[in-house]
């Protein structure tokens, strides 16, 4: 097809970045923004939230102040890798799913995040340029040039470094899109191995190049699941009977998130004990509360994956909707006007929907893996494999390494499962018997999602109200007594 069939889609990419520019500008700063910004000022870093972002961000200061640079680097990227996957499907003849990507790409849900200038959100423009980069080649039949995949590793890079967790999501991918026959053995060893290996090298990038002091927050993981097993075992063998009988009294366990651990005003006293512990000695007691209590670690780790999938739970469940406005600060970080107000509250509609529930497109992801394994094989079939791993691969490592439930943490997977889906869709041909079983799956869950919400109460509105709730609708449980 002529290149000229790419120009539509190309240009509509580029007017919705400046519309997302104009409307946003200078972008939305949350708790964690301000905290990063700070050490953007102050050249003083450290390991509590990845350091590439805000050393990233004090090299763009000469641009301007505020949050304004990070919010025209994550939007240009989002939209460039989105234009080019959209151009790239116009230019093999599939024009409709090129604008699918396009419409993909300006829901309030996605858009509406991207605004917000977070670690997720980079996470999720530099996956998505990468994405761009390959399929641009891919679909066209062409090898990757050399300065194209030297850019997709750095992106890829950058992506990894920018979120803990997100190296779950960033080998599957990088494997996954090398071309090449599957050998499903190979592939997993070198995911499973590339995996550790940047997980090993990570803590050393991000003191030793990075310059990142390190902090205590290796230890908000086995303090979660200590609570999570004391809360279904009556007893880790760590926590003490009077920190137990704490976090029944003042409810701080709750499977929707950590925070009450570490709160001050809620059972602080516990996480502050903590502190001077060395990180190997505690990960050897909560290995060893695991190893004693498997079923209770299991109870609440699937309790956390309910809450944090959006499956099971309330109507109303907190940390979804993107903020209209930037988190109060001193440090100069402004919001945008009230024209995104009505864009936001349409992202409030959506993620309380089914396209709001990580769970609903893990059934969508899954499912492209199972259409595309049972047919013949296709560079698109194949680039859509490898986003639908990538989601699948990052929802799994939730279930063992997550401490919170915010929606955003899931805005790969979605994005990835979406895109999956159209590149898919795009292709044809998938077999009735297949489609039919996919179909049912998701409908299924979506009912059960469904009546969950009707049946279950809401925790109050608000974070600190949240910090209070005692997380019964999510996680019904028996509530054990402490003995001391």
């Amino acid at each position: 097809m002529p290149v000229t069939a790419a120009r539509p889609v190309a240009l509509a990419a580029a007017l919705l970045f400046l519309l997302q520019i104009v409307l946003w500008w200078p972008g939305v700063a949350m708790f964690d923004t301000v905290g990063q910004y700070t050490q953007a000022l102050s050249g003083a870093y450290d390991d509590w939230h990845p350091p590439i972002m805000a050393r990233l961000w004090a090299a763009l200061r000469p641009l301007g102040p505020g949050a304004a640079p990070m919010l025209l680097v994550q939007a240009a990227a989002y939209w460039l890798g989105l234009g080019l996957i959209a151009a790239a499907l116009a230019r093999a003849g599939r024009a409709w799913a090129g604008w699918a990507v396009i419409v993909l790409g300006a829901l309030p849900l996605f858009v509406a995040w991207q605004s917000v200038v977070l670690k997720d959100a980079q996470m999720l423009g530099a996956m998505l340029t990468a994405v761009g980069i390959v399929a641009r080649a891919r679909f066209a039949g062409r090898a990757l040039s050399l300065p194209a995949l030297i850019a997709v590793v750095a992106l890829l890079g950058y992506a990894a470094l920018v979120r803990t967790n997100a190296v779950f999501a960033v080998v599957p991918l990088g494997v996954l899109l090398v071309p090449g026959r599957r050998r499903w053995g190979r592939r997993a060893g070198a995911i499973a191995g590339l995996t550790l290996a940047v997980l090993a090298v990570s803590p050393i990038i991000n003191h030793r190049l990075l310059g990142a002091e390190p902090t205590t927050v290796g230890h908000t993981l086995p303090l979660f699941d200590l609570a999570g097993i004391a809360h279904f075992a009556g007893d880790d063998g760590v926590l003490r009977p009077d920190e137990r009988a704490m976090i029944v009294e003042k409810h701080c366990y709750q499977p929707f998130f950590w925070d009450p651990i570490g709160s001050v005003s809620r059972c602080g006293a516990i996480a502050d004990r903590f502190e001077a512990v060395p990180a190997s000695t505690l990960d050897i007691a909560w290995a060893g509360a695991i190893v004693r209590h498997p079923i209770a670690y299991a109870r609440h780790r699937l309790a956390h994956l309910n809450a944090t999938t959006r499956w099971l739970v309330p109507t109303v469940w907190v940390s979804a909707a993107p903020p209209p406005a930037s988190e109060r600060n001193t440090v100069g970080l402004g919001s945008p006007s009230k024209a995104v107000w009505p864009i936001v509250a349409a992202a409030g509609w959506l993620v309380a929907s089914p396209l709001g529930w990580p769970v609903a497109w893990i059934v969508v992801a899954a499912s492209v893996v199972a259409i595309v394994i049972a047919g013949a094989r296709t560079p698109v079939r194949d680039f859509a494999l490898a986003l639908a791993v990538s989601a699948l691969a990052l929802e799994a490592s939730f279930a063992v390494v997550s401490i919170a439930s915010d929606l955003r943490y899931h805005l790969w997977p979605m994005m990835a499962a979406a895109l999956a889906a159209i590149l898919l869709a795009s292709e044809g041909g998938v077999p009735r018997r297949i489609a039919r079983g996919c179909g049912l799956a998701l409908a299924l869950v979506i009912a059960a999602g469904l009546v969950a919400r009707a049946v279950l109460p809401s925790p109050p509105p608000g974070y600190a109200a949240m910090l209070e709730w005692d997380g019964q609708a999510a996680a019904p449980a028996r509530q054990p007594v402490p003995q001391g």
